[in-house]
């Protein structure tokens, strides 16, 4: 959601839900050498706000991380529908997880707070979209994150930024409308543009507090994210 503090969320790394992918060494090793070459990323202010694909910094990453497809992304996300939080909102692997890396106390240190496990009960949405990248072992051209805003402008930064819906795109929405990435509200993943002026969508923390399949309008729709896919 939309207040750093309510994008707090947890999911313990062994804790996988059917149809969890690439893990082990592969992922692993893909993921270290990537992160020990950080000249591959870059934060700079101002970048183009919309897709330059030759351009990106994070196409020199990629190719030392696994090739993974969208349709293998879309595939694990969607192995999770159904998995939902507990009473207190919260409760899922992806909450374990995240509360489990290293990512969550630079997170927190970022946005403010007093422990990680602040995480436990916050909007998992962001959450959701992260182990999914983590999972396949392509965490550094997907993003990891609690809060929306800042994952969205990740990816600005990186010139994965863009107005189409494609496949496999990480979508961020707003529900008043407007593309300022201060609007984000919500996240989750593209499955495809049905051509109506709606997309289909596979989201975590919608329904109520579930792994869904969505349809929603693209006029709820900020802008879209692109990780690097191999094709």
């Amino acid at each position: 959601m939309r207040a750093p503090n309510s994008h707090v969320r947890v999911a313990l790394v062994t804790t996988l839900i059917a149809g969890a992918a690439l893990t082990g060494s592969t992922a692993a090793a893909g993921i270290a050498r990537a992160e020990a070459h950080p000249e591959g990323v870059t934060s700079a202010a101002g970048a183009p706000a919309d897709f330059h694909p030759d351009a990106s910094p994070l196409l020199k990453i990629a190719q030392r991380l696994p090739k993974v497809r969208a349709d293998q992304v879309l595939k694990l996300a969607e192995s999770q529908v159904g998995v939902s939080e507990n009473h207190r909102g919260g409760g899922t692997p992806y909450h374990h997880w995240y509360m489990n890396t290293p990512r969550a106390k630079e997170t927190l240190a970022r946005d403010g707070g007093a422990t990680v496990r602040e995480y436990g009960n916050a909007a998992w949405c962001d959450m959701f979209v992260s182990w999914v990248g983590d999972r396949l072992g392509i965490r550094p051209t997907m993003g990891w994150d609690a809060y929306t805003v800042s994952h969205a402008d990740w990816f600005k930064s990186n010139k994965r930024w863009g107005t189409q819906p494609t496949p496999g795109a990480v979508v961020f929405f707003g529900w008043n409308g407007g593309k300022d990435l201060h609007n984000i509200d919500h996240v989750g993943f593209v499955i495809k543009d049905n051509g109506d002026g709606t997309i289909k969508t596979v989201e975590g923390n919608t329904g109520g507090g579930k792994v869904e399949i969505r349809t929603r309008p693209t006029a709820e729709v900020v802008g879209y994210g692109y990780p690097v896919y191999a094709t």
